[in-house]
C-alpha cells in the first residue's frame, strides 16, 4: 500500500472501507481496441534497431515520473527513443528486444498493467489509477501498440535471471532497471547512438506528424499577432499564454519552453523567462513550437515589429537575416553536406557585418575566425522529430558532417543578436534581436518549407500584421 501523507486526515483505513472499496466495479476491459496508425512503423524501426545488434539484448525505458517539488510531479514525458521504438508514452515501462537463437530479435513491451480491484492500491497513493487516471491492461496495450507486453514490475527479476545474456540498456532513463544490469559503458553509448541515428530520416508516418506540428504552430503565432494589442497592455507572458492554449488545444504541449522576447530580452537566446513589457517601436522574437498528440514538434521562429513597421535599422538587420535565411535555404538539397546551408547562411552574415563595419575584413579571413559569431551566436540551425533538437546523440559523421538525404527534416535559422551593452557597435543598433526560423522537408528534388504558411519578407511581416492584429 503506497505510505501516506505524515499529516493526512484519514489516520487508516477500515477493514469494512477497504472491502467496500473493492466490490461493485463494472468489467471495463476494452475489446474494441485496434494497432494504432504509428504500429507498423514502430514495428520497422525495431527490425532496424535489431539487425544492427545481433546476438544482443537491448532495454529502452520509457522513464519515470519526476518530483516538481514535495509530493508534486511534472507531467510525464516518456523519452523520446522509446517513443520513437513503440507509439507508447505511459511512464514505468520499457521496450526489450530479446535475441532469437536463429537471429533477429523478440520484442516484449514491459508495461504498467491496470491496478486490479482486490486491494487497495487501486485507490490508494497519488499513482494509483483512481488518482491519476485508467492505464491500459496488458491485453488492450497488445492490441494498441502491435506488441507482446508483459508486466513490466516482472521485469527486474527477469533481467538479473537472465545475467548471461550480452545486455545493452539506455542509460539515464530508468535508474532500478540500470540496477539490475551489470553492462559496459562504451556498448550501451552505442545503442543511445543508433536509437538517434535511426531518426535522422523521417518515415511517411512521422512527416505528417511533423507537418500536424507544424500547421499547429503556424495558427499559434496568428494567435499572438491578433492578441499583440492586449500583450502591450500587459507582459511577453500573455503571448506565451496564447500561444500555449493553443498548443493545448490542438496538441499535447509546447515541445520546448516558448521564447516570447521583446524588447532586448530579443538578444538572449533561449529566453524563457518572458516576463518583460511588450512595447510599440520594439521588436518581438517569437520562438515556439506546438507538440502533437504523438509528440512530434515544430520549431519556428518569426521576428515581428510589435508596432507593426518595422524602423529603418530594425529593417536592415532583418533583410540581412532574411537573405542569410534564404542562402540556407538555397543549400538544402538531398546530397549535399549538412553543414552546407550554415557555412551560406553564416558566411552571408559575416560579409554583411564586414560591409556594416562591425567585424574586420576580409570576409573570408572573418569568416573563418569566426569573428561573425560575436553577432550569430548560434549554429544555423539542427535536426527535427520527437525532440526540438532531435537526433542529438547521433555521431559527428552520420549528423554534422554527413548528407542530407529525403526524409530529413530541420531547422534553418539564421539570427543577428545587437547586445544592449555592446559598445562596438552604434547605439541605434544596440538591443535589437533578429531570428527566422522555418522548418524544411527535404525531398528528392531539394526541399519543403513545411512552415511556409508564415510570411518571412520584412514586408510580408508587416502586411501579416496589419490584416491580422488591425
Amino acid at each position: 500500500m503506497a505510505k501516506g501523507r505524515k499529516n493526512g486526515l484519514y489516520d487508516g483505513i477500515s477493514p469494512e472501507l477497504s472491502a467496500l472499496m473493492r466490490t461493485g466495479w463494472a468489467d471495463t476491459e476494452r475489446h474494441d481496441l485496434t494497432p494504432s496508425e504509428q504500429a507498423p512503423y514502430a514495428a520497422a524501426r525495431r527490425e532496424a534497431l535489431s539487425a544492427r545488434f545481433p546476438g544482443e539484448r537491448l532495454v529502452i525505458p520509457s522513464g519515470n515520473l519526476k518530483v516538481r517539488s514535495n509530493d508534486d510531479t511534472y507531467p510525464f514525458r516518456p523519452h523520446s527513443a522509446y517513443v520513437h521504438m513503440t507509439g507508447d508514452q505511459a511512464r514505468d515501462c520499457a521496450l526489450v528486444l530479446e535475441p532469437r537463437e536463429g537471429g533477429g530479435h523478440d520484442a516484449y513491451g514491459y508495461v504498467l498493467p491496470r491496478d486490479g480491484r482486490d486491494d487497495d492500491t487501486f485507490w490508494i497513493g497519488y499513482t494509483a489509477e483512481l488518482w491519476m487516471g485508467r492505464r491500459l491492461s496488458l491485453a488492450e496495450a497488445e492490441r494498441v501498440l502491435g506488441l507482446a507486453c508483459r508486466d513490466v514490475r516482472e521485469l527486474p527479476a527477469h533481467l538479473a535471471a537472465g545475467a548471461g545474456v550480452p545486455t545493452r540498456i539506455l542509460r539515464g532513463v530508468d535508474a532500478a532497471l540500470e540496477a539490475v544490469l551489470t553492462t559496459d559503458e562504451e556498448r550501451d553509448t552505442e545503442l543511445e547512438d543508433a536509437l538517434s541515428e535511426l531518426r535522422l530520416v523521417k518515415d511517411a508516418w512521422e512527416i505528417g506528424e511533423l507537418r500536424k506540428a507544424v500547421d499547429s504552430t503556424v495558427r499559434g503565432f496568428t494567435d499572438a499577432v491578433g492578441d499583440l494589442s492586449t500583450a502591450v497592455a500587459t507582459s511577453e507572458r500573455w503571448i506565451e499564454g496564447t500561444f500555449f492554449r493553443r498548443a493545448r488545444l490542438e496538441g499535447n504541449s509546447v515541445g520546448y519552453g516558448s521564447i516570447c522576447a521583446a524588447g532586448d530580452h530579443a538578444t538572449i537566446m533561449h529566453w524563457t523567462s518572458n516576463d518583460g513589457p511588450v512595447r510599440p517601436g520594439e521588436l518581438l522574437l517569437l520562438d515556439a513550437g506546438v507538440e502533437t498528440h504523438s509528440l512530434y514538434t515544430a520549431d519556428v521562429t518569426r521576428t515581428l515589429p510589435i508596432s507593426g513597421t518595422f524602423t529603418d535599422v530594425q529593417r536592415t538587420a532583418y533583410d540581412a537575416v532574411y537573405a542569410a535565411q534564404q542562402a540556407g535555404f538555397d543549400a538544402v538539397k538531398p546530397g549535399a553536406p549538412y553543414r552546407a546551408f550554415h557555412e551560406a547562411a553564416q558566411r552571408h552574415l559575416a560579409a554583411q557585418l564586414v560591409e556594416w563595419g562591425f567585424i574586420e575584413g576580409p570576409v573570408d579571413r572573418a569568416y573563418e575566425l569566426g569573428l561573425q559569431r560575436r553577432f550569430t551566436m548560434a549554429g544555423t540551425g539542427h535536426m527535427l522529430g520527437l525532440d526540438v533538437h532531435d537526433c542529438a546523440s547521433a555521431r559527428n559523421e552520420e549528423y554534422v558532417d554527413g548528407v542530407l538525404e529525403p526524409g530529413m527534416v530541420l531547422t534553418v535559422e539564421p539570427g543577428l543578436y545587437f547586445q544592449p551593452d555592446d559598445l562596438t557597435v552604434p547605439a541605434e543598433w544596440r538591443g535589437i534581436g533578429v531570428r527566422i526560423e522555418d522548418d524544411l522537408l527535404v525531398t528528392e528534388d531539394g526541399h519543403e518549407n513545411l512552415s511556409a504558411g508564415l510570411p518571412r519578407t520584412s514586408a510580408e511581416v508587416e502586411e501579416w500584421m496589419a490584416r491580422v492584429a488591425g
